[in-house]
């Protein structure tokens, strides 16, 4: 317990609020709000680290490609040096990710299954220009897009090596294009070259490594440890060892001499990764501890680059948990870092820190100027089942975090860019940062298979609000309590008949404090349940039986799409229009002001906020209000604080 609180007064004491601060006074009040973001080192569009980035290729001069299936803003292949963004190839869309190499004039990666080509090609791009100029057609599988077809990418002189997964292969072609040879093998994945040009061929589920002659004969194989998933491999030169990036519990790199028969002959990063209780608390993240490990490369100085992906998935590959770059001198001392960790999604203020941590679906955030990335709270290994990791559900992510702390027990709520279903996860002093599954709305866990297309609330008390499908009836359940590991558990639900006058309803917020409920009306006719038409209801004394509204705010900007509450104020973001946040008084009805960007030439705020719960709201202990944003485009959260 001591660690961990020292830990955390670690991270409290980086919390220096933001520097800038614009002053606007649309009505009596003084209004002064700061501008900041989380989750990304950098918070301009030219600056930012792309999202996602699945694999990585380092340059002997240490210029760092790496490959993305999705980034809103730039090319699916971005470029790095020396911790700075230097640019990107391709289109957003143009790449699967998972799979990237090079040399000294071309950059290889994987196409993508939208392309004319398909997810079984391989394009061929000019460092210098960037542009494509050659596609190679490596499996018969092309229209493959939830799993990567091509698993790997290596080359050495003039040829070219790829994993074909699906066709249990690697093919061998010259960097022009020409086939030269097939090495059958068993679900190939990563790829790396030895000075011999042998080629070393990872089996990630079987947690092998197989070796292979230039001219494909079967070698030696290495037998990893139990439960090992080689996810990344580089052959060092300089060292005669073969690194293998584990995604395995292990969540290290291993390092493998290559002098006669292959012998683990140490390893670097913590055993365990962001998951060891020994060198901090579960989930915690750091300069060793790592996550899911997808890349690995060395330049000729001898500085060692890991990508991460941290953990939490989504059916497109690209709102997975994000750009994680670490780079390292010749002495293993951390030189810096890359962080992308958020793409659609938005971290909820914490009310337990007063707002010092902010909690994303799968991530835990502090600081300012894109802050300190805290936690990874996915756990694959004990939860196998999260549904943060469930490839094919019907949301592109969780990554849109809600957060109820009540007598000292947190509940996280994560959904996706536009839910009907809500998914619960509780925490313990053992488990650390992860978050436990608990269940769903709907789902067992509140005995319904009603989707909630009517609007969601976790209020702070811990009760649950919804408006499930075409019932015109809001469902309260209260919550029970907590059980001694700190599950939570709810009553069953309340019905309540909604007003006429806010039918049909698309956003709900219960404010228990002041007994104040806010009810936003949706669209009639054909009824798209996830936009709010500009009609808001306030309800003072909703529980003590009030069902007349006041006030009733009709909005006069366009295609508004998000609401978060807190305080006396009520927040509300648009989508397809502006990146604005009109404040309104909940006692007057009266808008206040509105927060724009106070930092405009440190950063950047996103278009819009195209999302239904793209928007969190706290009132800090100080009375500052702390407001949070989705920002796609530039992969970060966006965060103001306001003090009227």
């Amino acid at each position: 317990m001591n660690k961990n609180k020292t830990h955390l007064c670690a991270l409290l004491s980086t919390a220096i609020f933001a520097t800038s601060v614009a002053t606007l006074a649309p009505d009596a009040h003084a209004q002064q709000y700061t501008t900041d973001w989380l989750a990304n080192t950098y918070g301009t569009l030219a600056a930012h680290v792309g999202n996602g980035a699945r694999s990585m290729w380092v340059a002997p001069e240490g210029v760092i490609y790496t490959a993305s299936f999705w980034d809103e803003n730039e090319g699916g292949m971005a470029i790095y040096q020396n911790g700075k963004s230097i640019g990107s190839i391709g289109l957003h869309n143009e790449f699967q990710g998972g799979a990237i190499t090079g040399n000294s004039t071309s950059i290889f990666a994987a196409m993508q299954a939208g392309t004319a080509y398909g997810s079984g090609t391989v394009g061929r791009y000019n460092r210098a220009s960037g542009q494509r100029d050659l596609t190679i057609n490596v499996s018969a599988s092309k229209s493959i897009s939830r799993a990567d077809v091509i698993t790997g990418l290596a080359t050495q002189n003039a040829l070219l090596y790829a994993s074909d997964f699906p066709g249990n292969r690697v093919r061998v072609f010259t960097t022009d294009g020409a086939w030269q040879r097939d090495i059958p093998i068993a679900s190939p994945g990563a790829l790396a070259l030895d000075s011999a040009g042998n080629v070393w061929v990872a089996q990630m589920s079987a947690g092998t490594i197989v070796e292979f002659s230039p001219t494909g004969a079967q070698l030696q194989t290495i037998q990893m440890p139990a439960g090992a998933q080689p996810s990344a491999l580089y052959v060092d030169a300089s060292t005669g060892l073969l690194m293998v990036g584990d995604e395995g519990p292990d969540m290290n790199i291993k390092l493998y001499s290559l002098a006669g028969v292959p012998t683990l002959t140490g390893t670097f990063g913590v055993t365990g990764g962001y998951l060891d209780t020994t060198t901090g608390t579960k989930g915690q993240v750091g300069a060793k501890r790592f996550t899911r490990i997808t890349g690995i490369g060395k330049d000729t100085a001898g500085n060692l680059y890991v990508l991460n992906n941290p953990w939490g998935g989504a059916w497109d590959l690209g709102r997975n948990g994000g750009t994680d770059i670490h780079a390292y001198d010749p002495n293993s001392n951390l030189l810096w870092k890359l962080q992308a960790l958020n793409f659609e999604g938005v971290a909820a203020p914490d009310p337990a820190t007063d707002a010092t941590l902010f909690y994303s679906g799968t991530a835990i955030f502090t600081g300012t100027a894109g802050g300190t990335f805290v936690a990874n709270t996915v756990d694959p290994f004990t939860y196998p089942n999260d549904p943060r990791l469930n490839m094919n559900d019907t949301q592109r992510d969780e990554h849109f975090g809600q957060l109820a702390s009540v007598g000292g027990n947190r509940i996280l709520v994560a959904s996706g860019q536009n839910p009907a279903i809500f998914y619960f996860f509780h925490f313990n002093p053992a488990s650390g940062y992860i978050a436990i599954p608990d269940g769903s709305l709907p789902g067992t866990l509140f005995n319904t298979k009603i989707a909630v297309t009517g609007g969601f609330c976790i209020d702070s008390k811990g009760d649950v609000w919804a408006g499930l499908d075409r019932t015109n009836h809001i469902y309260h359940y209260p919550l029970s309590g907590f059980d001694g590991t700190g599950k939570p558990s709810w009553g069953p639900a309340i019905t309540l008949s909604t007003p006429m006058s806010a039918r049909p309803i698309t956003r709900i917020v219960y404010q228990p404090e002041s007994d104040t409920m806010i009810l936003a009306q949706g669209l009639a006719g054909n009824w798209d349940w996830t936009a709010m038409n500009g009609h808001i209801e306030v309800y003072h004394g909703w529980g003590a039986g009030n069902r007349t509204p006041g006030p009733v705010i009709n909005l006069t900007s366009a295609n508004p799409k998000s609401m978060a509450a807190a305080g006396n104020y009520l927040f509300v973001g648009y989508v397809h229009t502006v990146p604005n946040i009109d404040v309104f008084d909940l006692t007057t009805g009266q808008q206040v002001t509105t927060l724009i960007n106070a930092n405009p030439a440190t950063m950047d705020v996103g278009n819009d906020v195209d999302s239904m719960y793209g928007l969190r709201a706290y009132l800090t202990s100080s009375g500052q209000y702390v407001i949070t944003k989705d920002n796609y485009n530039g992969s970060s959260v966006v965060v103001q604080r306001w003090t009227p």
